[in-house]
């Protein structure tokens, strides 16, 4: 999917002055969290630089705002195993290792993040942004979605904040995540876009925090 390809992603989305609040925020509260996290993100890196044997953080193309492809920074928390290619997660995976099972429980692997929140990639409060194959491939109305960044947290990504352990009593993770959580997530994001306010982003922050 192209750029021009994905302006074309319906009529909702924010106003100006909307988007400039929006950014203004997310600007000033990367800059701080960044400030005050920096030492623990460090020792989070070099532990689980330790413990996966390999890079500490976790790079994935995701797709962003308008479509546009991105790099998200993560802690890694899992080791590939071979026969295990899915990108859906569910509670149990034995990719997660427990160190990686801690930083996922307290959100600290979320914390690399506040550099993309920096760079203008991301957003705190947003759609979670996925892999190639859900948000480029949506259709009609529901490119509107796009018409935002991606967030570390939102509406969606708190009802679905123990999504690993709905999927683990799923006979079928891959396709409930398809047919299922995927689909109610889009709407829950779009309702999000149509109805978006400061106060709510901060609303959704604290409730991330204190969940």
């Amino acid at each position: 999917m192209t750029t021009s390809d994905s302006l074309s992603c319906g009529t909702a989305g924010l106003g100006t002055v909307q988007a400039l609040q929006k950014r203004a925020f997310d600007l000033f509260f990367a800059v701080l969290g960044l400030l005050a996290a920096w030492w623990l993100i460090l020792l989070a890196w070099m532990a689980a630089s330790i413990d996966t044997r390999s890079n500490g953080f976790f790079i994935q193309k995701r797709v962003g705002r308008h479509g546009k492809i991105f790099r998200v920074v993560k802690m890694k928390t899992m080791r590939p195993i071979a026969s295990f290619e899915t990108t859906v997660t569910r509670r149990g995976d034995p990719r997660i290792t427990p160190l990686g099972a801690f930083f996922r429980r307290t959100k600290i692997d979320e914390l690399p993040q506040l550099w993309n929140v920096l760079l203008g990639d991301m957003s705190f409060v947003g759609p979670r942004p996925d892999v190639p194959g859900f948000a480029d491939k949506l259709q009609g109305e529901e490119r509107a979605m796009l018409s935002i960044r991606p967030g570390i947290t939102g509406p969606a990504t708190l009802k679905y904040r123990n999504e690993e352990a709905l999927l683990a009593t799923q006979a079928d993770p891959e396709t409930y995540n398809h047919k299922v959580i995927w689909p109610d997530k889009v709407q829950m994001n779009l309702d999000y876009i149509r109805n978006w306010s400061l106060r709510n982003d901060i609303q959704y922050i604290i409730q991330t925090v204190f969940h």
